[in-house]
């Protein structure tokens, strides 16, 4: 808890003593009261009150003095080096000091103090508060439910030669979360992944029956683990409500990360998956259809009927092991902020799921040096063409 405010005569003494060099304790020990106030009066003075010429830097920046001294050197003709030694600092800070400060021949130490100072007061504008382009970008981006670390990447590689559309995911994270930022709106926290406020670690086990005749994941060609060749897919069924005892089927291709997503208005049974699963997977081109690794759910029950139409082989991953799944794991992790937990998904059409595999096609990726899964799946059809 902190005291009740300095008065005008105690707060002018606290900066008198700070000067001085005592610590914000030894001040308010002196005053005899507590010390938030008096680190109040201090953090504010820090913001806007007091004059750069009564600047204490600290230890890890250069003083006024020092700066004198800088200057007296240049003008006698003394190398970086020799001026760094004489006052006890490194080579390299002496010449970014004089570089961002108009050079040798312009160099005066009042104005390099003077913009020091600038630079080192608080608060100053976030990047987001001062471009417009790059907030208008975030905002739109979120909507558009991408992840802040997806919108970093893409502004990097979209703006390679201009630093001030780049911002960080971390940047993005805190104008979201932290109180009295402001540059986004709250409500914005609603489009990522998790939708909350805060970061949770999450992790559920799935506890489904084991079905006969499978063929385990270690028989797998090595051609898949590697991405080497494209047409290897992963599946997976995102459940909805019980009540509603809905499902919607998601297949991620290996290499690009293209999603599809089927459409199971007949209920998850293992007969309807394999229908959707077959129908959807022979519009493939040939090349892309060549091996699918599921878990261990019951609703592969018929893999070795859908082999035999289709041709692909299914591989099953070991209990409770979804890393071996890791594409279809991320990816139906990414379906919740359209298929949200809890939700009755048979209310949708086949054609909102197709819009939503859509949006989910051109989310720029990590894993794909921030290109599309369509335009990496593009990319590869064009080089196999």
């Amino acid at each position: 808890m902190g005291g009740k405010a300095l008065s005008t005569k105690e707060r002018a003494l606290a900066r008198a003593l700070y000067r001085q060099g005592k610590s914000r304790g030894q001040i308010a020990k002196e005053l005899g009261r507590h010390r938030n106030s008096v680190a109040k009066v201090l953090e504010r003075d820090r913001g806007s009150g007091v004059v750069y010429a009564d600047w204490d830097p600290g230890p890890h920046r250069l003083s006024l003095e020092q700066r004198e001294e800088i200057a007296l050197g240049i003008s006698r003709g003394e190398a970086q080096q020799a001026i760094a030694a004489s006052i006890g600092v490194s080579a390299s800070t002496v010449c970014r000091e004089v570089q961002r400060n108009g050079g040798r021949r312009a160099y005066r130490a009042t104005t390099a103090h003077r913009a020091a100072f600038g630079r080192a007061r608080r608060p100053k504008p976030t990047k987001l508060a001062s471009c417009p382009e790059l907030k208008t970008f975030v905002v739109t981006s979120l909507e558009e439910l991408w992840s802040p670390q997806e919108i970093a990447h893409r502004l990097r590689r979209d703006h390679k030669d201009d630093p001030m559309m780049w911002v960080s995911h971390e940047t993005i994270y805190q104008s979201l979360y932290v109180q009295g930022r402001g540059e986004l709106r709250r409500e914005l926290a609603r489009c990522l992944r998790s939708g909350r406020a805060t970061r949770k670690p999450r992790g559920t086990q799935d506890h489904r029956g084991k079905i006969p005749d499978m063929v385990m994941i270690s028989e797998r060609p090595p051609e898949v683990a590697d991405r080497s060749v494209p047409g290897h897919w992963e599946g997976d069924l995102v459940m909805g409500s019980i009540r509603s005892n809905s499902a919607v089927g998601t297949l991620v291709e290996r290499q690009t990360r293209f999603v599809i997503l089927l459409h199971l208005p007949n209920g998850h049974t293992a007969e309807a998956v394999r229908l959707a699963m077959a129908e959807t997977i022979q519009t493939l081109p040939e090349a892309l259809r060549r091996t699918m690794t599921w878990d261990q759910g019951r609703e592969m029950s018929e893999h070795a009927r859908f082999t035999l139409d289709t041709g692909i082989q299914v591989y099953f991953c070991d209990p409770h092991s979804p890393w071996q799944r890791g594409s279809n794991e991320n990816t139906n992790g990414l379906l919740r902020q359209y298929l949200p937990k809890g939700a009755d998904l048979s209310a949708f059409t086949a054609e909102d799921l197709a819009r939503i595999a859509d949006s989910l096609n051109n989310r720029p990726r990590k894993t794909l040096d921030w290109m599309t899964p369509r335009e990496k799946l593009n990319e590869l059809i064009a080089q196999t063409a």
